[in-house]
């Protein structure tokens, strides 16, 4: 399955302004944003907290590298050209776990 693919199974992150990555001390290690260029990275991220009790764990990496289909490919060519699947690959080696904060959108205001 092509990423595209993947993203399409995914579920919604409309309701996210951002998610943040923190540390086992709280501190904030990346934010992923939902705008153009992040949105699937969202997504990706989103759906493997949601999978993985609000983390990623290395496991949870490990997949999200495959969930990411032809871009790890193409990461793994250019480091540093795509960040949250380079992330994945140093978690998904590693043995720490990291929380997911989300931060939800502003609601709409009420017409």
């Amino acid at each position: 399955m092509n990423f595209a693919e993947r993203l399409r199974q995914l579920p919604s992150v409309a309701h996210l302004t951002a998610l943040e990555l923190t540390d086992a001390t709280g501190a904030v290690v990346a934010t992923i944003e939902n705008r153009p260029g992040q949105a699937g990275s969202l997504a990706v991220y989103h759906a493997l907290a949601a999978a993985h009790g609000g983390l990623i764990t290395p496991q949870a990496a490990a997949l999200g590298l495959d969930w990411y289909a032809e871009h790890t490919a193409d990461a793994l060519t250019h480091p540093g050209k795509h960040p949250n699947i380079d992330r994945l690959q140093s978690w998904a080696r590693g043995q720490a776990s990291y929380r997911v904060r989300l931060l939800p959108a502003p609601a709409s205001p009420e017409r």
